[in-house]
């Protein structure tokens, strides 16, 4: 019969599972307790850093339907970034980290329901942060604004230069 805290703990992780829009796994061993506060830091609010059992982890994946896609990831020791918010920024934050820290390794994770590999983890951390993609948009949008309201403004004055040389044209074979 499983004790009340690891019941908790399984209920725990199944509800970060299933309210994250993505969850990264990692190893940590080797990094030290200082190294994994500088990366609970580093994720600010685009994540939660979660050290976890591997038994207690694969039982909640499992409750909340991924086992699929995560399953064969808990081996070692394991840690989740469960994400909430932008999955690019704490993507940048978990690769720059484990560049900077050897000892960090992405196993890899599931992203919005889709299992991801460590390789297009890294990918998605290459990309710009929605706030930036977001702006580029806005720009592009103004941009195009601007061209059709010069191309408006435009065939009013271009009607007019016409008519003033059909008249200026009449008024010499006058």
């Amino acid at each position: 019969m499983a004790r009340p805290d690891k019941v908790a703990a399984v209920a725990e992780l199944k509800e970060e599972f299933e309210s994250s829009q993505g969850a990264v796994l990692t190893e940590y061993r080797g990094l030290s307790v200082a190294q994994i506060t500088e990366l609970r830091r580093s994720l600010g609010q685009n994540a939660r850093f979660r050290i976890v059992k591997n038994t207690l982890s694969k039982i909640a994946a499992t409750e909340a339907g991924l086992d699929d896609q995560v399953m064969d990831l808990f081996e070692g020791p394991s840690a989740i970034a469960f994400v909430r918010g932008d999955v690019v920024e704490a993507a940048k934050g978990l690769r720059d980290f484990s560049k900077a820290n050897a000892p960090l390794v992405i196993k890899g994770g599931v992203i919005d329901g889709r299992a991801m590999s460590p390789e297009q983890i890294t990918q998605l951390a290459d990309l710009e942060s929605r706030e930036v993609l977001l702006a580029k948009l806005a720009g592009a949008l103004k941009a195009k604004q601007g061209q059709a309201a010069a191309l408006f403004q435009a065939l009013p004055s271009k009607a007019v230069r016409l008519a003033q040389a059909l008249a200026d044209k009449r008024a010499e074979e006058g």
